[in-house]
């Protein structure tokens, strides 16, 4: 009899312009993001830690290999779309761990994104000079 495959779940995280797809499966701690290390990739330490967060809070670091796909945005954008993904694919892991992450504030949505410039005037809310004559 063959033995079944393990369960993978897959998330999707959004930050910004970023969106990051994550993939969990029950493994050794492994962590791939476009098909790069961890630390290949997001090169500064503090997003670096952003983005594994969740892990590290639940002490999950060890339980799970992640590969993760992110596009769009910039680095920020990225590691915070990555932390979101994260949790959410633990939450679905475990149930319980739903009031560690929730305290923390891994699994809210940050919907904060760059304000559109509108017409007649330089930026989203900046005016153009006033002058009375």
């Amino acid at each position: 009899m063959e033995t079944a495959a393990p369960k993978t779940i897959k998330t999707v995280g959004r930050r910004k312009t970023s969106i990051a797809r994550v993939s969990l499966v029950p493994g050794t701690g492994k962590l791939t993001i476009n098909k790069r290390e961890l630390d290949g990739y997001i090169t500064v330490p503090t997003l670096r830690l952003i983005a594994v967060e969740p892990l590290t809070a639940t002490q999950s670091d060890r339980k799970y290999d992640l590969t993760i796909n992110v596009e769009g945005g910039g680095l920020t954008g990225q590691a915070g779309a990555i932390r979101l993904g994260i949790a959410r694919a633990l939450l679905l892991a475990s149930a319980d761990l739903k009031p560690v992450l929730r305290a923390k504030g891994f699994l809210t949505r940050d919907a904060r994104a760059k304000e559109r410039k509108k017409y007649g005037q330089p930026g989203a809310r900046k005016r153009f000079q006033f002058s009375k004559r």
